[in-house]
Formats: C-alpha cells, sequence, structure tokens
C-alpha cells in the first residue's frame, strides 16, 4: 500500500467553502497527514499547554465529528481511484499510531 497515490478530501467545517484536499504519495504518508492534521487542531484550541497529548478514542471522535473525510487510494489494477471512507481511515490511524507507539517504546 506504500506506493498507492492516495488523494485525502476533507471538509473541516460545516461551511462547504471549507472543503479541500491533499494529495500523498502512499497511504501511510495519507494517514500520517490526517494524524498531523488532528494535532495541529489540538494545537489551535489549546495554545497554553506546551505538549498536547490524547488516545484513538479523541482521533476517531474528530474525524467523526467532520463533517466530510474520505481517501481515493490508487489501485493499479484497475487503474482507477477506490473511495475509502471514515471507517478506513480510522483502522488505518489505529495501525499508524500503534506502530508510532512501538517504534517509541524500544
Amino acid at each position: 500500500m506504500a506506493d498507492k497515490h492516495t488523494i485525502v478530501l476533507m471538509q473541516p467545517s460545516p461551511n462547504q467553502a471549507s472543503r479541500t484536499f491533499k494529495d500523498y504519495e502512499g497511504v501511510p504518508q495519507a494517514v500520517e497527514g490526517i494524524c498531523n492534521d488532528f494535532e495541529r487542531k489540538l494545537r489551535e484550541l489549546n495554545p497554553q499547554l506546551r505538549s498536547i497529548t490524547y488516545d484513538i478514542g479523541d482521533l476517531y471522535s474528530w474525524i467523526d465529528n467532520m463533517p466530510d473525510l474520505s481517501a481515493l487510494v490508487f489501485e493499479p489494477q484497475v487503474m482507477a481511484y477506490v473511495p475509502c471512507g471514515k471507517e478506513w481511515i480510522k483502522k488505518k490511524a489505529f495501525t499508524h499510531l500503534r506502530r508510532m507507539a512501538d517504534q517509541a517504546g524500544r
């Protein structure tokens, strides 16, 4: 999956003008980008805190409450982009954060 071009579509607020997209080299980079967006939002909401901590439930809640968040993953076998929804994104985010925690624990 690492080399499958991925486009993340998001609408972070109810205002349709907030719709945007970001493209990434692969799924891992896209998931990291989504996590980075969440962390950036936490820093905006808590500028007085020097360090931000959160758990997977906080990330899931942010994803669930976003008016629109999805990904288009290029599948070379069919030469097309396959849509992936919030549940797929949450599963990938869990795997990503678990991998990071495992690496930090070494």
